[in-house]
């Protein structure tokens, strides 16, 4: 099963967030909050997703509720590990 510290990083790392990884948590905002966070690094984090999770991202699931905070990105991944998606 996928860990939140594992969405974590990697969003950290897609975002070069360096130092501020570690405050990062499941309620953290990201859309809107994180200046970093913006259209192109959503396609970014939902390839990456894909390939550091064996996971596969149809575009009629990608919504912006998705991206609001770290810990509903999380939860979407641990849900596509669930269905076997």
């Amino acid at each position: 099963m996928v860990e939140f510290d594992d969405v974590r990083q990697l969003v950290g790392e897609i975002l070069q967030l360096g130092d501020r990884v570690p405050r990062l948590g499941p309620d953290t905002p990201l859309l809107g909050n994180i200046p970093e966070f913006d259209s192109m690094t959503v396609v970014t984090l939902i390839y990456a997703l894909e390939r550091q999770f064996d996971i596969q991202v149809a575009d009629d699931e990608i919504s912006a509720e998705i991206f609001e905070t770290l810990g509903k990105v999380h939860e979407f991944v641990r849900g596509k590990l669930v269905a076997g998606n």
